[in-house]
């Protein structure tokens, strides 16, 4: 008679592909490197077929393994997520949330939201984790995060959204450079144009809001985050769109620059939550949703 996987085995296989170390993975299973070695050995007798390739220097997986790994992760997250449906289901408004927000929303906008969760959900732990979209879209795929606070839209797979509110752009230009309060889209010149690099996603965002995708950016100049191009802008080496949460966070305070609103549109982008739609904590996820919008919108929150 054949047993089939446990899940506790599943588990350290997929620990040793996140990690590809043996001793890093035992640390994340919370186990001895010699007790997770030999439950690896155990699956590959279980599943009568080689999993990894050992060696002294590297851990490599065979194709099969590949495929176990990302059946496994499978299997997990529906376990984790048949275990959050329980404890949701007790009280939905408790536990651990796993939130991922990326570097051109965290800065500028938990100073503003915690207080308000803290207050209004304060049985509710938020376990932060800033990365890039496409990064955090992955960790939440296989279940390493349970939502996202980011910029819609952003194509993260079969994920449940829920906007929130629009975040308006404007354009920095070094200080006394554009002798006026407001500027319109025809009057940004695209070769003096310097945005965050490729994979961040305000960089189309904002080419998007301002009906300039048929332009480019300077990608010589493109930076890794908003300061560093601000403080680029101040030095006189081209102009920039910034999200209006960073300008009134204060992010350009005490810089040499000037920021000037646009006159023949409204530029925005969509800040929203999202989660996998088989994740059944939904209505905690709302809930979040609520507090986070009235916060940023000075909306009461219903009770």
């Amino acid at each position: 008679m054949s047993f089939p996987p446990t899940l506790k085995q599943l588990r350290y296989l997929s620990a040793l592909h996140k990690t590809m170390h043996f001793g890093k993975a035992a640390d994340v299973c919370h186990v001895t490197q010699s007790t997770l070695s030999a439950g690896l050995q155990e699956l590959e007798s279980l599943l009568g077929a080689q999993l990894v390739e050992r060696t002294k220097r590297s851990v490599m997986f065979t194709a099969l393994g590949e495929e176990v790994v990302h059946r496994a992760l499978k299997i997990l997250n529906d376990v984790d997520d048949l275990t959050d449906m329980a404890a949701a289901a007790k009280d939905p408004l408790r536990g651990i949330v796993r939130m991922g927000i990326i570097p051109t929303i965290a800065p500028y906008l938990l100073p503003k939201i915690m207080p308000a969760l803290q207050r209004e959900l304060p049985a509710l732990e938020l376990q932060l984790r800033e990365d890039k979209s496409a990064d955090l879209c992955d960790q939440m795929r296989i279940g390493e995060l349970d939502i996202l606070l980011y910029a819609l839209p952003f194509a993260c797979g079969d994920a449940e959204e829920m906007p929130l509110f629009h975040d308006g752009f404007v354009a920095a230009y070094p200080k006394g450079m554009i002798q006026k309060k407001t500027i319109t889209t025809a009057e940004l010149d695209s070769s003096r144009l310097m945005l965050l690099e490729e994979g961040h996603c305000l960089r189309d965002h904002a080419l998007d809001a301002c009906r300039l995708m048929g332009n480019k950016a300077r990608r010589e100049l493109s930076g890794t985050s908003l300061p560093t191009i601000v403080q680029m802008v101040a030095a006189g080496h081209g102009t920039t769109l910034l999200p209006q949460m960073a300008v009134d966070a204060g992010l350009t305070n005490g810089v040499n620059v000037d920021i000037l609103p646009f006159s023949d549109i409204n530029p925005t982008r969509t800040i929203g939550l999202a989660w996998r739609h088989t994740n059944p904590r939904a209505v905690t996820f709302r809930k979040l949703g609520d507090v986070i919008k009235a916060a940023c919108t000075h909306e009461a929150v219903a009770a």
